[in-house]
């Protein structure tokens, strides 16, 4: 098992050209192709990069939308950084990333009475948005700076310990170019390689408990 666990979500790849990238930019580090080269053709969909880290794209793993919940939860156990690394669906993240969540992320396992499976794991966020920087803002069509719709991510983080890292966050991605989806894509493998040791982890506040009581779910009926 790995401890960098990176967990792809896109609904539609052959049509994504940012996730796909960076799935790739991992896939090239497994075959010692530098990250500057991530546009290259693909290393192949059974290629992982190094052991250290565990690429799992959860829409060719589960198709049928059915989550082997044991097996995911082995491999979080395993993992001390977990990667969300999806394209922004309606202010959120992609359904079955969200069915993902609803299922492995359970009561009892990660959260309430019990729950510490994922406590002192750290959280990172890669994401990108199809609308510009400019657009979120309140002035423009989204309204609201894109801060404003990370509260749901960080709070998941919160109420099962995990501890929130800065996301990495791509707008535009419709008319990004392709030496800026490089640098990009440079920056994301270069960060994950260099994970733990980010600056301003140390400058990052103490992930504060939330404590949920057991009565906060009823008991199954039989």
């Amino acid at each position: 098992m790995a401890e960098i666990l990176v967990l792809a979500a896109h609904p539609q790849l052959q049509h994504s050209r940012i996730t796909r990238h960076l799935m790739r930019a991992l896939r090239n580090l497994a075959t010692g192709a530098t990250t500057g080269a991530t546009t290259g053709a693909t290393t192949g969909a059974t290629t992982q990069p190094p052991s250290r880290i565990e690429l799992r794209d959860l829409y060719a793993r589960y198709p049928d939308y059915l989550i082997d919940v044991a097996a995911e939860q082995q491999a979080l156990a395993a993992a001390r950084l977990v990667v969300w690394l999806h394209p922004v669906y309606w202010y959120s993240m992609p359904p079955l990333m969200k069915l993902w969540l609803d299922e492995v992320f359970a009561f009892g396992w990660a959260y309430g009475p019990g729950g510490v499976a994922l406590c002192g794991k750290d959280l990172w966020l890669v994401a990108s948005t199809g609308g510009p920087a400019s657009s979120y803002h309140p002035t423009s069509y989204n309204r609201y700076f894109f801060d404003a719709f990370l509260p749901p991510y960080e709070q998941t983080a919160a109420l099962t310990g995990l501890r929130w890292l800065p996301p990495l966050l791509l707008h535009g991605t419709q008319t990004v170019t392709e030496l800026e989806l490089t640098q990009h894509s440079d920056t994301f493998v270069q960060r994950l390689m260099s994970w733990p040791d980010w600056p301003e982890i140390a400058a990052l506040p103490a992930t504060l408990p939330c404590t949920v009581p057991g009565d906060a779910r009823p008991a199954a009926r039989s």
